[in-house]
């Protein structure tokens, strides 16, 4: 009975979906980024790819600040003394610690109290706020910001922007950019106790499990393998990179629909044969205690004393949690070493599960009000997209932060360190002066996003560069109501919200699901 009745959600479920998805909005011809005469306050009247944003007076723009607790905020960094200098804006941040950063910006959002910049959003979470109008539909004032128009026709990202779009055929996103899949996230192994049970570093999740056993029989008192990353979601990060090696991504990776290539359609994740296959094999690893149950609730730092105090042998993480965490708890052990090992492979074979697309900005209704908005609408451009603002985000000041090499690249400046590169320098470019900070610095070309990365992660980003795009990552979608169209209209000959063909813009049938958005 409990099956029937899951089956018959899901087939509701996916029914549903099938629909949402083919939905095109076609609605009237107008232009929203036309009629902004009065919120042009302080923006330059040209400005184009390649150009350095300045508005035209000093303005200020309040943002929402996932205060990270590495590099805690301070106000008094170069950072913000640099962006004011060179973009004539001030960032006013509201800051908000990493832990309750999720759930203050539900809070804030729906009480209308949000900063007019709220950045660190996945998708798919500005799904919540559609529906009620809180969030601008910001695919409506793209013209407003030629860096982002610039790279998504450049690297051909048309169709990862596509898996962003509403049932309305809007995205409510601003997304981080890559030229290249970038997976940083995977298992961090103890490779010393790896040698002491006499087995090869895992290639596999079935070789993940026998290393386990092997760790298991040795240590018989521990829990081989605890994981971070718990909080607000139940091991969000495993959850990800286990899922997509079985192509049903779940924790930071869920989306309701996964596209399945070879069929040519979605299903519902959560009700798929694949999720439930690696919801087996993590059942499999607490009932014989190979994975530690208090991995589902406990902290990061819970978990990270485990590993330290060789309670446990295997985490999660990525190439900063490596060097700035694991490295550094374990450094009163010098017999222990610490790898992060290429992500293990599952049912879906070789995969490279990154998209190119990651955590972005999105902009309250209340800023299209402001006088400022287009000024605003560019400096959003030209720090998170130009070429220049990407650069001063993740390096800072030309020597002050970084140097160029001989080869004409950025190099830290003697005196500064950061992931371990200059390990005896006095300052820290994130602790210090705020530049390579999450909240900005992300995205951008591979020699960009790759210019911190030690020779270990890039021989680890070499491996996963050599598996194939994960086949759900950019799926073929039914076609956008506005991809290779004009914003004038729907982009389709006839409407497809019905059964019966219409002209575009007619006016009955919306093609907004009733909550608005794409679930």
């Amino acid at each position: 009975m409990f099956l029937q009745s899951r089956r018959r959600a899901a087939a509701v479920a996916a029914g549903a979906l099938a629909l949402t998805l083919g939905l095109a909005a076609c609605g009237d011809d107008s232009d929203p980024a036309e009629g902004l005469s009065a919120n042009r306050t302080g923006a330059m009247e040209s400005y184009n790819v390649g150009d350095q944003f300045k508005a035209t007076e000093p303005v200020s723009f309040s943002m929402l600040y996932n205060n990270h607790p590495n590099y805690p905020l301070k106000n008094d960094w170069l950072f913000w003394q640099e962006l004011t200098k060179r973009t004539n804006v001030t960032l006013e941040p509201s800051a908000v610690p990493l832990s309750d950063y999720e759930q203050k910006r539900s809070v804030l959002i729906s009480a209308g109290d949000a900063p007019l910049i709220i950045p660190k959003t996945y998708h798919p979470q500005e799904n919540a706020f559609v529906s009620s109008g809180a969030i601008l539909p910001v695919s409506d004032y793209i013209d407003l910001m030629p860096n982002f128009k610039d790279k998504i026709a450049k690297w051909n990202l048309g169709p990862e922007i596509d898996t962003l779009r509403q049932s309305d055929g809007k995205y409510y996103l601003l997304p981080g950019l890559h030229e290249k899949a970038w997976q940083d996230y995977s298992l961090v192994i103890r490779t010393d106790i790896l040698q002491e049970v006499g087995l090869q570093e895992p290639k596999t999740w079935d070789d993940v499990y026998a290393m386990l056993k092997a760790m298991k029989a040795k240590y018989p008192d521990l829990y081989p393998f605890t994981d971070r990353y718990s909080q607000p979601k139940p091991t969000a990060n495993l959850w990800n990179i286990l899922g997509s090696s079985y192509g049903a991504p779940g924790g930071w990776g869920f989306n309701h629909a996964t596209w399945d290539a070879s069929a040519g359609r979605y299903f519902y994740t959560a009700a798929s044969p694949q999720w439930r296959s690696w919801v087996e094999f993590l059942n499999k690893l607490v009932s014989e205690k190979l994975l530690d149950p208090e991995s589902f609730t406990q902290t990061d730092d819970q978990a990270r004393s485990k590993l330290a105090t060789g309670k446990s042998f295997v985490i999660t993480g990525n190439a900063q949690a490596l060097v700035n965490d694991y490295r550094p708890d374990l450094s009163k052990n010098p017999a222990a070493t610490l790898k992060k090992i290429p992500l293990p492979i599952g049912p879906a074979g070789e995969v490279n599960p990154a998209p190119r697309t990651e955590s972005g900005v999105m902009i309250s209704s209340k800023a299209k009000e402001n006088k400022n908005f287009v000024a605003m609408m560019q400096f959003v451009d030209w720090l998170f997209y130009s070429d220049a603002g990407q650069e001063f985000a993740r390096w800072g000041i030309e020597g002050t932060t970084f140097v160029k090499g001989a080869s004409g690249k950025p190099e830290l400046a003697p005196d500064v360190n950061v992931i371990g590169l200059n390990p005896n320098a006095p300052k820290h470019l994130q602790k210090d002066f705020g530049f390579y900070n999450g909240i900005f610095a992300y995205g951008g070309k591979p020699e960009l996003v790759q210019s911190f990365f030690s020779p270990e992660e890039q021989e680890y980003q070499k491996v996963l560069n050599a598996r194939a795009t994960a086949p759900w990552v950019v799926p073929r979608r039914h076609p956008s109501p506005t991809r290779n169209a004009s914003r004038r209209h729907c982009g389709r000959p006839r409407c497809a919200t019905t059964s019966t063909s219409r002209p575009c813009g007619s006016s009955s049938g919306s093609g907004r699901s009733a909550s608005g958005t794409r679930t």
